[in-house]
């Protein structure tokens, strides 16, 4: 491969890692700081689309991202999902997740776009301004909606089986970003959030 081949290269993948908003910064080497935010042996997110199919794809390009060490609800990326979430610290990160999935996407939770630590804050967000539809109600979830479980977890919805059966990919997940296979109900599921 030539250099010029290696440097066009470089800039493809300097497109594809550099987020979208907020404007370009001043910072030279776009591709290594966005580097320097991925764990080792996690892939590099793809670039994600908008609303709920691009928080997907984030998700997704997500799937086997570790606590490090396993149990502390920390590392190198984990910190990353809390940096779309006002106010965030070490703790269940779950929330922080699907807040930065949104962020990725260009469709931020909540009034101001501060993201949530909280699965119950965002579901009563999610509830006061129309996006909420409760489990049970007949309306299957799309792919890219959040699925949420009471105040204690929540997850976005990857694909629907014909039979109903739910795949998600979740955060905080037996200490990782992993995906998970429900039954029509959800798996006890309380509703869904649509993005957008």
């Amino acid at each position: 491969m030539s250099l010029q081949a290696v440097i066009a290269r470089i800039a493809e993948i300097d497109a594809i890692v550099q987020p979208k908003p907020p404007a370009p910064t001043s910072a030279p080497n776009g591709f290594l700081a966005a580097l320097s935010g991925v764990e080792h042996g996690s892939a590099l997110p793809a670039t994600p689309g908008t609303g709920a199919s691009g928080a997907l794809s984030a998700a997704q390009s997500q799937v086997g991202v570790s606590e490090q060490p396993p149990g502390s609800n920390d590392g190198p990326q984990i910190a990353q999902y809390r940096t779309a979430t006002a106010g965030s610290g070490v703790g269940p990160w779950c929330a922080y997740f699907v807040s930065w999935a949104a962020a990725q996407a260009g469709t931020p939770l909540g009034e101001a776009g501060q993201g949530f630590g909280s699965v119950s804050a965002l579901y009563d967000w999610a509830q006061r301004t129309g996006r909420a539809t409760p489990a049970g109600s007949g309306v299957q979830p799309n792919p890219g909606d959040l699925i949420v479980w009471g105040g204690r977890h929540i997850g976005i919805v990857e694909s629907v089986d014909a039979d109903g059966s739910i795949h998600t990919i979740e955060g905080n997940s037996s200490n990782a970003v992993s995906r998970r296979t429900y039954g029509p109900d959800g798996g006890g599921a309380t509703g869904y959030v649509r993005l957008g």
